[in-house]
């Protein structure tokens, strides 16, 4: 592939994405919403400040200890030999001042070609109170989530590498209580990621170095999860397909800008729309639109490309957006921002971001911070960060 061509592509990809942003339906009307839920949607939430600052975009930035959240490839192309990352978010504080997301990820660089590395995500819900079914007060629970995942990266050549990751999930949101008379339990499930990158510099003329990177991940790729064993209801986990671009010019020897594009659909069903008032002789509600969301994993992997009850336009709509630029200065000091951009009838969420990042010796420091675009969004304010230790120039020290 040419230059030329990688650029045209990038560009391309580029006007896309904003043209996405900017789309209004004509028929809105007729249009409803239909945002796709799956169970342990804290899978989905961008942990580390760095890609927070970028509009959550992260699967083909440069590689770094939080590339677990959103590529495993990347480690293969990671500079350091080993390193270790903590992350933390305040999450919700629209809503309630007690909700946060805690991350932690490290990795090994085992030779010029493989790399392993493990990470950890806790999600608590904060302080719930919990009653019967008379409204007398049971207990005040804290219900929380957590994920723990194992990697391993290979480079295949000079400029692309895969990754497959395996994961465990937990999911303890009724700390054991009945609910509405059925005993529940928590929810567990063990998911895989397979991914590749790849990286390539560009010889621009006009400027010192260029580089050129592109990432794909299907993420968790996993059995159903059950919260009882008095029904036979399973949810789907937020399996979900991210690709995109990056291009990093280093505009002299102390100035880089780097853009990025993140590209998001979970592959998972869409809900149909029922006939009010009608069932089948089983019992069951009538599918007017769309088709049955009761499948099998892989089934429903493959359905969530042709399953919107709209049609091809509410299919199109169900892809979500993350654009996000990187300035560096002298290596040291960073500024971004980004948009995130989801359909109005998918979920709405529309946000900017912006934060910055601090590299001295061993340690590391990033920041970023959201502004939604509507009025009373729960993500308004929304704090993230991240510290970053790089043990290797520790070691050289």
């Amino acid at each position: 592939m040419s230059q030329k061509t990688i650029f045209l592509a990038v560009i391309l990809l580029f006007i896309y994405a904003g043209a996405n942003a900017q789309w209004t339906p004509e028929d809105d009307t007729r249009r409803q919403n239909n945002a796709i839920t799956t169970a342990v949607p804290f899978l989905t939430i961008a942990p580390d400040a760095r890609a927070g600052a970028m509009g959550d975009a992260g699967v083909a930035t440069s590689p770094d200890a939080n590339s677990m959240a959103y590529n495993p490839a990347k480690y293969a192309f990671i500079d350091s030999k080993i390193g270790f990352s903590a992350a933390y978010s305040p999450w919700l504080r629209g809503l309630v001042n007690d909700i946060n997301l805690a991350y932690v990820a490290g990795y090994l660089r085992l030779d010029d070609k493989q790399t392993v590395a493990m990470s950890l995500r806790y999600f608590s819900l904060g302080d719930i109170t919990f009653t019967d079914n008379s409204g007398q007060v049971v207990g005040i629970f804290r219900p929380n989530e957590f994920a723990v995942d194992g990697t391993y990266s290979r480079k295949f050549s000079n400029t692309w590498s895969g990754a497959v990751a395996a994961r465990f999930i937990f999911s303890d949101l009724t700390q054991g209580q009945n609910v509405q008379g059925v005993e529940t339990k928590a929810g567990t499930s063990i998911a895989a990621d397979i991914a590749a990158y790849h990286q390539r510099e560009l010889n621009w003329r006009s400027v010192d170095e260029a580089e050129f990177a592109f990432g794909i991940a299907i993420q968790n790729i996993g059995r159903k999860i059950s919260y009882s064993d008095a029904t036979t209801e399973k949810d789907f986990i937020p399996t979900n397909l991210k690709f995109g671009p990056r291009l990093t010019i280093d505009l002299d020897d102390y100035n880089t800008l780097s853009f990025t594009i993140d590209v998001n659909k979970l592959l998972v069903p869409t809900q149909p729309i029922y006939w009010q008032d009608s069932v089948d002789v089983n019992g069951e509600a009538v599918i007017k639109k769309g088709m049955d969301p009761d499948v099998s994993v892989v089934s429903g992997m493959v359905q969530s490309w042709y399953d919107a009850p709209d049609g091809f336009k509410e299919e199109m709509s169900e892809f979500y957006f993350s654009v996000g630029a990187e300035y560096w200065y002298s290596k040291v000091f960073a500024v971004r921002t980004g948009f995130f951009y989801e359909d109005q009838y998918k979920g709405k969420r529309q946000y900017f971001t912006l934060g910055a990042g601090l590299r001295y010796n061993v340690f590391g420091l990033d920041f970023s911070y959201l502004i939604p675009l509507t009025q009373q969004n729960p993500l308004e304010n929304t704090l993230r960060f991240t510290l970053i230790f790089d043990f290797d120039a520790f070691n050289n020290q």
